[in-house]
């Protein structure tokens, strides 16, 4: 006996992200319904070796539906989540809207799975933000065993984090580089993304930071630990999918980078490919499509008494989006639901 499951937002590249890991997972489903808004209604998206319509998110009825994954932005989560949830569907969402709810817990499988039992205050789950999921998991054992004070991370994030509209105006752009005939001026981003980088991902807040940023700090200290301190500067790149990271980190305990390698080797959900050679690391083109998040350039920092620099690259739309959800949809699934 498998899950009745709703996808909202499948036709967007986090939705159709979802399907492609339900299935490739084999998530046991016995039933499954795509949602989009009005403008998307009919379209077709893939299911493994299905093709499934997209139904009408504004007149679904999700009575008797047992998970729903929703990947629709905080306006209309906030519309439709409470509907789902109030209907005794669990929601696992994807924005922003319930991640600093005291009420929803917030989670990433490999970190703090058993917070998932807490879903029974509002019927919702939330998915943290992408940059945020893929830094925890590296964290995560190294806190474990030496207590983290202090994370410095500075991120550079792929287009794909901004959606369609991202992604087509790093294309766009890129091409009228080549093409000079065709100006293509910035529109979803302050400035040219085609060859630069933008210190600016999200709205600005008072002290300087962007909310991106925050985000990272807030989300951080809600799925590890309230007292570790977190600085972030968020970085949009000119690539198309997969957020890398640079991320320094202080420790309690003095750990030795070996150490930290073998800890990290053995932690899930993380592949550590670290050689002290040309191409002994992973870029953001070696990991898209893969599930694992990829730690390299493991080393000490000398200037501080228990210091660590490394790096982690991650598909975001995988780790940092759909496949956090889904994995959250299994340990829903193991640990309360039991029907898979």
């Amino acid at each position: 006996m498998g899950y009745k499951v709703v996808v909202a937002g499948a036709t967007g590249n986090v939705g159709r992200e979802m399907l492609n890991i339900l299935a490739e997972r084999e998530f046991p489903v016995d039933e499954i319904a795509v949602l989009a808004s009005r403008r998307s209604l009919g379209t077709e998206v893939s299911f493994g070796d299905k093709t499934l319509k997209t139904q009408d998110l504004a007149t679904f009825d999700f009575t008797g539906w047992d998970m729903a994954l929703f990947a629709i932005g905080s306006d209309a989560t906030k519309e439709y989540a409470p509907k789902a949830a109030a209907a005794g569907c669990v929601v696992i969402d994807n924005s922003s809207l319930y991640r600093y709810d005291p009420d929803v817990p917030l989670v990433v499988p490999e970190v703090n799975a058993d917070a998932v039992l807490g879903y029974s205050k509002k019927n919702i789950i939330a998915n943290p933000n992408c940059s945020t999921a893929q830094m925890v998991v590296a964290l995560k054992p190294l806190h474990d065993r030496a207590k983290i004070k202090r994370v410095v991370v500075s991120t550079y994030q792929s287009v794909s984090g901004s959606g369609k509209e991202g992604m087509d105006e790093l294309w766009d752009q890129t091409k009228s580089v080549y093409n000079p005939v065709t100006e293509v001026p910035p529109k979803k981003y302050p400035k040219q993304i085609a060859f630069n980088v933008i210190p600016h991902i999200d709205v600005f807040m008072e002290d300087g930071s962007t909310k991106e940023e925050w985000k990272m700090v807030a989300e951080t200290k809600k799925i590890v630990d309230p007292s570790i301190k977190v600085t972030a500067t968020c970085v949009r790149v000119p690539v198309f999918v997969g957020h890398a990271e640079a991320i320094n980190i202080e420790t309690e305990d003095f750990l030795d980078e070996d150490e930290a390698r073998d800890i990290l080797r053995e932690a899930p959900g993380i592949m550590v490919v670290d050689k002290r050679e040309d191409g002994g690391y992973v870029t953001p083109v070696e990991c898209v499509g893969d599930f694992a998040t990829f730690i390299s350039r493991i080393r000490q920092d000398a200037t501080i008494e228990n210091g660590l620099n490394f790096w982690c690259v991650s598909d975001n739309l995988r780790k940092g989006a759909a496949l956090n959800a889904v994995q959250i949809a299994e340990v829903l699934g193991q640990k309360v639901l039991k029907k898979g």
